[in-house]
């Protein structure tokens, strides 16, 4: 038996095959703020810097992207009146827009897009309450379409 729970999302790690433009990413697309840079003085694996993107911390570490792009992705909320916003930030880096999945009305809106090293990330405008409350009103007509 395992004694206490996890109590939260602690950090996420993302491998980047360059660190100044992943910080141009972070800082432009996503509005993160840099809080630590190791420069040649690594503690971990590789060198590395921390950023704070709504309060969450991101760590990007120098080394091999990832071969090939999934759906595996990193969902960060944005306020829907902010979309197109973030649209223009990530279309000035010169990054790739994926298009979004189809959606039923009210789970939500969806920006997704891929780094230089095949991350995909997801702006979304929902919360998981508004689209479990969608999802147990059942599919209509319109939505089949």
């Amino acid at each position: 038996m395992i004694e206490g729970r996890v109590e939260g999302l602690s950090h996420i790690t993302l491998i980047t095959h360059d660190l100044a433009r992943m910080t141009s990413i972070v800082e432009g697309a996503l509005g993160g703020r840099e809080i630590y840079s190791s420069g040649e003085d690594t503690f971990s694996l590789s060198r590395e810097k921390f950023f704070d993107v709504g309060g969450l911390w991101i760590a990007v570490m120098e080394g091999e992207s990832l071969p090939t792009r999934t759906y595996n992705h990193i969902a960060f909320k944005i306020p829907t009146s902010a979309m197109d916003d973030y649209r223009a930030r990530i279309e000035a880096l010169g990054l790739e827009i994926r298009e979004s999945r189809p959606r039923v009305e009210g789970e939500g809106h969806s920006l997704y897009f891929y780094d230089d090293d095949n991350h995909l990330f997801e702006l979304h405008t929902g919360t998981l309450e508004e689209r479990l409350e969608r999802y147990r009103q059942g599919r209509s007509r319109e939505d089949s379409r």
